[in-house]
């Protein structure tokens, strides 16, 4: 692992607001303030004239922009190589648009600690590889040397363990693990994740999520709501109005978290000179987002099954993500786990926490230093293992040797498998005198292979002349420490070895970052 001189830090690239956190000398994760003197930092870029990129603008400066040059939530979109934003002649990916969001996080904490050098940087759990590689070469693209990829809710797990004393210190050889529950609500997404760890060592049991769920969808829930009593009203939809339909958004904002302290609070909304008062009691709320609260649930049950951990004997349930704060998702966890969840960390600000104190276990175990730290916390940094799982099940398209027309979704690597982890497996080929192979790399639980992501495919090839049919081919995947995929295959009748070449369907390629480094460049972020 390469580290460059400067500061490294731990990045929370959220989907609502982003954060970034530095392990302090004494062992203090540490929020760092925006230029705003704010520790989080809204997800949000303007578009302006002349290059002029505004991240994380007010709301009242968003109320008067033409909606059609503000961005939003472009994690959910991480990935997607069907997603572009046009601004002065150019397609904007999201893998760029997120590196403005960063470059502005970077640019504001270099003012706190100096030069920033390195990062890790969170992603949901439920990221596939596609989405992974796109917000490490957001990262690069920012500037920033992303030493590693980490799950966000291993991250809250560091820092809710690490605040509590937990890491790294000295415990009697039999020492009964203690094993958690972390609930991760995001403005985006969601994960639920069963974690067991010691003072030294973290081991994920299950996970399971979301990336198109969040607090974004309950307040969409609320605009639908309003609009569909102003259309019954007025007689006009104004969701026909980006214009309207972001203002709705804003107050449905404010609703919904006046209705987390609040058992009513009043609405009012306007379009074309019309106006709308509506009194929203919390009970409307929780019935019209009751399939949303419902698919969490569903989630965290299937979760707890699949690590084999009964709910009533879990040490402590953990709240993060901002949406957490709904008391009906607080009832919901007592429920199912027969204890008031834990509200130890600030939800916001917990996975920068943890993302700074992975940062510094990697500088401290990689680098033998760690910002100035002391010996003593750097000992218990050095101490501290973690093991993670995958999200997503890993497979290769094949044929079923009693149907040969037909292709499969073959699984290699079941989800929820400690990594790293590589799984090695024999199949053979077609066909007489086949002189390639053509592997394509699938993430999903389908047996249909449409019905999956293919996460890459690359072709061996060469093969020697004159193979017979049913020669074996042996084919390697591999996750690596971060959910990173690596896969090699060779022919094995002749023990030689062929040429593998990966060729990803989505992400960018060394020269794509340094173009689109150059061009952020070339743009003033403020």
């Amino acid at each position: 692992m390469k580290f460059l001189e400067g500061n490294t830090v731990g990045i929370d690239l959220g989907t609502t607001y982003s954060a970034v956190s530095q392990l302090s000398s004494d062992g203090d994760p540490q929020v760092l303030p925006n230029a705003d003197d704010r520790t989080i930092t809204p997800s949000v870029i303007l578009l302006g004239d002349e290059g002029r990129v505004l991240v994380g603008p007010s709301r009242e400066r968003i109320s008067i922009e033409d909606p059609k040059n503000v961005v939003e939530a472009v994690k959910r979109q991480m990935g997607n190589k069907n997603y572009f934003v046009v601004y002065q002649g150019k397609k904007l990916t999201p893998e760029f648009l997120a590196a403005l969001i960063l470059k502005k996080l970077k640019q504001d904490a270099e003012q706190q600690i100096g030069p920033i050098a390195n990062a890790v940087v969170t992603v949901p759990y439920y990221f596939n590889d596609v989405r992974r590689k796109a917000t490490q070469d957001a990262g690069r693209v920012a500037g920033m040397n992303v030493i590693d990829i980490i799950n966000e809710p291993t991250a809250a797990t560091l820092a809710y363990a690490w605040s509590k004393g937990e890491l790294g210190r000295i415990e009697a050889a039999d020492a009964k693990p203690k094993t958690i529950l972390v609930y991760d609500l995001g403005g985006g997404t969601f994960d639920v994740t069963v974690v067991s760890y010691t003072s030294t060592h973290f081991r994920v049991l299950a996970t399971d999520g979301d990336v198109m769920l969040g607090g974004l969808d309950w307040s969409n829930r609320l605009v639908d709501h309003l609009a569909e009593q102003f259309t019954r009203k007025h007689g006009e939809d104004p969701r026909s109005s980006p214009e309207s339909i972001r203002s709705f958004f804003q107050e449905c904002e404010d609703a919904k978290r006046e209705l987390s302290n609040k058992a009513q609070t009043p609405v009012t909304v306007y379009h074309k000179g019309k106006t709308l008062t509506v009194a929203l009691t919390r009970n409307d709320f929780e019935r019209m987002t009751g399939d949303l609260l419902q698919r969490t649930k569903d989630t965290t049950e299937l979760v707890l099954q699949q690590s084999e951990v009964d709910p009533r004997t879990l040490d402590e349930v953990v709240l993060i993500g901002g949406s957490t704060y709904m008391p009906i998702v607080e009832n919901m966890l007592r429920e199912i786990c027969g204890r008031v969840p834990s509200r130890a960390l600030m939800p916001e600000e917990a996975v920068a926490q943890g993302a700074a104190i992975h940062a510094a276990i990697l500088e401290a175990r990689h680098r033998g230093e760690a910002s100035g730290m002391s010996d003593a916390i750097l000992k218990r940094l050095r101490s501290v293992n973690t093991a993670d799982v995958n999200s997503h099940s890993l497979g290769v398209k094949a044929s079923p040797p009693k149907d040969p027309s037909r292709k499969i979704n073959h699984i290699m690597i079941p989800r929820n498998t400690t990594i790293p982890f590589s799984k090695r497996q024999k199949f053979v080929t077609n066909s007489d005198n086949q002189r390639s192979v053509h592997i394509y790399v699938l993430e999903g639980e389908a047996e249909d292979p449409d019905a999956c992501t293919m996460v890459g495919d690359f072709q061996l090839v060469d093969l020697p002349e004159g193979l017979p049919k049913g020669t074996p081919v042996e084919v390697t995947y591999r996750y690596d420490n971060n959910g990173r995929i690596h896969a090699e295959a060779k022919e094995l009748k002749g023990n030689r070895e062929a040429k593998t070449v990966i060729t990803r369907d989505s992400g960018l390629d060394d020269d794509g970052v340094a173009a689109f480094t150059k061009l952020a460049s070339e743009y003033k972020v403020d």
